[in-house]
Parts: C-alpha cells; structure tokens; sequence
C-alpha cells in the first residue's frame, strides 16, 4: 500500500489488519499486444484469448486508449473491493463504477482521476456500513494495481522498434533481384 493511500484508509479512522484487505492477485504472465487494423485503429489480444478495438472516439465503436485506461482503473477498483462488498450485501449486490477526469489539453494526461461508486448501501446500518467502505477501500489501495502503478508514477521507457517476429506459417517477403 502507498503510503498516500494508507493515509486516506487511516483518515476513514480505522489502524490497518493484517487479514481485513483483498489478497493481490497473482501476476498474468499471457502475452498482450497490439494488431493495426487501419490508420490509427488497433484490436488489443490477450494470450487468454481476450480481444478490444481501439482507436480515436471518431472511428465509431472502440475505446480510445484513455478510456481504456479509465475502464481499467474502475474495474480494478471493483474487483479489488468485491468481497468485502459481497460480504455485507451478498453476492448479487449490482454497482456500477464510473471514473472521470478532464484531459489536460496541452500535456496530453490526465492530472486527476475520480471513481465514483454507484451503489446501494440502505440495508447496512451505520456502523457496518462505514466499515465496510473502510475495508473495501483498503482492498483498493493495497490490491489495484492499477491505482497503485499510477500513484507510484511509473518509469515508461522510450519504445523499442525491432523487426517482426516469426510467426508459424508466415512467408516473409522475396528480396528483390533474387
């Protein structure tokens, strides 16, 4: 947990325990890419077999790549609070997750990103209630890893431009003159 997100779980007034957090979820080691399908429209693969169009908001039905990175701030948030949350509301307790924040326009990032629960919390009294949004916040700050990779400010190094790799069944094109 970053120490900021410690002081926001402690300020909801609460001294951390050990079992009380979501455990970390172990790390995918399936491969991610990226395919281009056209003039700067992509489809994302997962090794698992998971696949998203991407591309610019004027290309129709695809997430653009800060959308994708709001999606996957909120899931993460949610999957990271879902069993405390299921655990005061059972299973079948329905929330929708919504982040915003304005892109900064000459710096082209996001300086704030906002996760908004939509939930319905009326059958938990008060005191259950604020312990359960303690837990789940603290599921949050210690297990999204989302959230803490960009509180942490991650190094992203310059890209690498190397030659396509080998693929089964792929003919590589004739030099010339041969």
């Amino acid at each position: 947990m970053t120490e900021q997100n410690a002081q926001h779980s402690l300020a909801l007034g609460a001294e951390p325990a050990a079992d009380d957090v979501a455990p970390m979820s172990p790390v995918p080691t399936d491969p991610l890419w990226v395919e281009r399908n056209g003039t700067r429209t992509y489809t994302g693969f997962s090794g698992r077999g998971a696949r998203v169009d991407i591309g610019p908001a004027s290309a129709g039905a695809v997430f653009t790549p800060g959308e994708l990175l709001k999606i996957a701030l909120a899931a993460c948030a949610g999957m990271s609070s879902d069993v405390k949350l299921a655990r005061a509301l059972g299973d079948d307790y329905q929330v929708t997750i919504r982040v915003d924040g304005p892109k900064h326009a000459t710096e082209d990032r996001y300086p704030e990103l906002h996760e908004t629960f939509e939930i319905d919390l009326s059958s938990l009294d008060e005191a259950t209630r604020a312990k359960t949004l303690l837990l789940a916040q603290r599921s949050i700050d210690r297990s999204c890893t989302v959230a803490n990779t960009l509180v942490a400010g991650a190094v992203v190094p310059p890209a690498e431009f190397v030659p396509p790799a080998e693929q089964p069944g792929r003919v590589e094109p004739a030099e010339p003159g041969a």
